[in-house]
This record gives structure tokens, sequence and C-alpha cells, in this order.
């Protein structure tokens, strides 16, 4: 049985190490229902460990972690049974058409009437038109889409996108940004990991900023705006970018 509560995730001292490797150090947050949670970080931060763990696909060594109001580690089974998980790549069947990756998904999670979850699917998605075709003519922006298109099939409460427009060009970068306001203006919960920081900018109600196995702020776009030294009014004071602003924050020269 989950707990009541408006928060779809909440993390305390997550910790996870790999050999001698600490990855997270005691990492706290929480996420609201039918939010967008945008966690950043540079690459190696650790940010598809904590997916994965909230996930259930990794085992955390310290701290909790509730999902959808279940224990990761005491209550797996209800948190698969609340969320869907889209990775950096795309995963779907390429020897398949669009319709067919769909119609087995909808059978495999016992959905009733899986030919038509896939067609209200392939519609909602624009993809009615190559619905017939293999997976593997499809172009990276149309993959993204069946592959966010199959992690909604029976409409998941809270839906994880690592890194989801790694690799897509910018057209097709804009429509998963509109298919992820959509979803959260739907009431599903979304966490999204990216390092293109435009993209939390653009989506994101929170941020949170893990820097060597920590968070080491959080907020939204505004509160995080108030940690950037105060600019120098000559003409027009100039408000910083995200990226500006994350630079600050973890002490580095260099963009991510």
């Amino acid at each position: 049985m989950s707990i009541a509560t408006t928060k779809s995730i909440q993390v305390k001292g997550l910790r996870k190490s790999y050999k001698q490797h600490q990855v997270l150090k005691g990492v706290d947050f929480e996420v609201e229902k039918g939010s967008i949670f945008a966690l950043l970080g540079s690459n190696g931060a650790g940010k598809t460990t904590v997916v994965k763990i909230l996930a259930t696909l990794l085992k955390q060594d310290g701290g909790t972690a509730v999902v959808n109001g279940f224990d990761v580690a005491s209550k797996p089974d209800g948190v698969r049974q609340s969320i869907s998980l889209t990775g950096q790549f795309a995963a779907v069947d390429e020897v398949l058409t669009g319709r067919e990756n769909l119609v087995m998904l909808a059978k495999l999670r016992h959905l009733p009437h899986p030919r038509q979850v896939a067609d209200d699917m392939l519609k909602r998605f624009g993809l009615t038109e190559a619905a017939d075709r293999r997976a593997s003519t499809y172009s990276g922006g149309m993959r993204r889409r069946l592959d966010i298109a199959l992690s909604l099939v029976g409409k998941p409460q809270i839906v994880f996108l690592d890194e989801p427009t790694t690799g897509l060009d910018p057209e097709s970068r804009i429509e998963v940004w509109k298919i992820v306001k959509e979803l959260a203006d739907g009431g599903t919960t979304i966490f999204l990991t990216t390092q293109y920081l435009e993209e939390a900018e653009q989506l994101a109600d929170r941020i949170a900023i893990l820097h060597e196995g920590r968070i080491i702020a959080s907020g939204t776009l505004s509160e995080l705006k108030k940690l950037f030294p105060q600019a120098k009014v000559e003409y027009v004071e100039k408000q910083p970018s995200l990226e500006e602003i994350f630079l600050a924050i973890v002490g580095k020269k260099e963009a991510i």
C-alpha cells in the first residue's frame, strides 16, 4: 500500500559507490506530483545512477527513495507499476513497425484493445502515416517520439526521461519539449535529466544541480538566479542564463 502524499518522489541521503568510487554521497530532493523536475550535472555526476535507483534497476548503498508512495528497496513492484523510463537511446524494436511496437507493449501490459491503444498513441505522436513502416526507417526524431509513446502505454503516473533529446536535431528537440509539457499539463510527473541547460530552462518547474555526489543547489529558475552574483548595472541589467548560473554554482570555467 502506498502512502498518500503530494510528493511523487522523496529522496533522502541516497548513497551509491562503484568499487572504490563513491558516485552519490548523500543526495536529497523531492518532486511534486504533476511537475517537471530537472536534474542537472556534468558527465559522470551520477544523474543516470539516480534514475536507475529510482526505477528499481539498481540498489542504493544507503539512504531512502520513495516513488509514488512506494519504497524502492522494499516495494519495487509497486514502483514499477507506477513508472515508465525512457533512456538516453531509443529502445524500440527496429525490425517491427511503429504500430507493431506499440501493440506488442500493450499486450505485454495486458491492456484491453491493444490495437486501439496503438492507434491512439500513433495519432497523438504524429506517427500515423509512418505506422506501418519498420522503425529502422524512422528519423532520429520519429524514433524518439515512438520511444516516448511506448513509455506512455498504460498511462504511468511518473515518467523518467534520461537525457531524452541527446543526439536530436533542434526541430526534433522542440517536438520532444512540446510532448513533455503536454504530459505535465495532463498531470503526469516528469523527472528529467539533461546536459542541455536550455532544456531545463524551457521545461522545468524545479531544477536541482548534482555535483561531486551531492545536490549543491535546487529551486525554481528564479530562485537559482538569486544565487548568481549580482549583475553590474550599466545601461541594461543582463539576466543570467541557466548555463551561467550552473557554472557559477559548480565553480567551473569550462562548459559542461
